[in-house]
């Protein structure tokens, strides 16, 4: 059954651009780097090119792309758990818009399961979203007030922020040779060490492997021009 539910419709749904920037704001308010639309629109971008990639029908590309956007639209009723509050909400308001119940589903197990201490890549939309979130590194989703301190030569923020902060080229790609999803990570040394990367970003990688290997192909870090994993 076909929807006329769209990509693009659901990026132009004021309700949902709500729940994301409402999200964002809470999450500013505890101290996580952004979440915002910019955010989530580099996932649907990333899961859009990691299964058409992988030559999987363009509807289910989009459902990635739908499920990439709305995946932390739950951040808006507590961070603990936003997984599974995102998959409820997005439930409903998929549903309202008459979606069919099987891409519906599709989309809610892709949303509950892309939180590292839960996730699993139940399906290949799940796959996608899980890798496009936990490669999305990069120095501008660290808040404006670490960049200022940074630049003063000053770094009161944690962990998280300094690595984001330190990673000043963050991109992800099929490989030439077409057998592997590769995050390629250009990090600054002098602020952030890579066992530092790995310390709060290994688990992450992990679930990147497994989620590659559900698609049928591997998981590739390429940090500083070296291959790591």
């Amino acid at each position: 059954m076909s929807s006329h539910v769209t990509y693009k419709y659901i990026r132009e749904n004021k309700d949902i651009q709500t729940y994301i920037a409402h999200a964002d704001s809470a999450l500013l308010k505890i101290g996580y780097t952004e979440h915002s639309t910019t955010h989530v629109s580099l996932c649907a971008e990333i899961a859009h090119m990691i299964l058409s990639s992988l030559k999987y029908d363009e509807r289910t590309c989009e459902l990635a792309q739908i499920a990439a956007y709305m995946h932390d639209i739950g951040n808006v009723v507590n961070r603990n758990d936003h997984a599974q509050s995102g998959a409820v909400m997005a439930f409903r308001l998929l549903d309202c818009m008459g979606m069919p119940a099987q891409e519906i589903a599709t989309i809610v197990s892709a949303i509950g399961n892309h939180d590292e201490r839960t996730a699993r890549p139940v399906n290949p939309v799940a796959a996608a979203v899980i890798l496009a979130d936990k490669c999305d590194v990069r120095r501008n989703r660290v808040r404006h007030n670490i960049i200022e301190e940074a630049t003063r030569g000053v770094f009161t923020g944690d962990i998280h922020d300094r690595v984001n902060y330190a990673c000043v080229k963050s991109e992800v790609t099929y490989s030439e040779s077409h057998n592997a999803i590769v995050l390629d990570l250009t990090i600054d040394e002098e602020i952030s060490s890579i066992m530092e990367y790995f310390e709060i970003f290994l688990n992450r990688m992990v679930l990147c492997r497994k989620s590659a290997e559900t698609l049928n192909t591997k998981f590739e870090l390429i940090m500083n021009n070296s291959r790591l994993l």
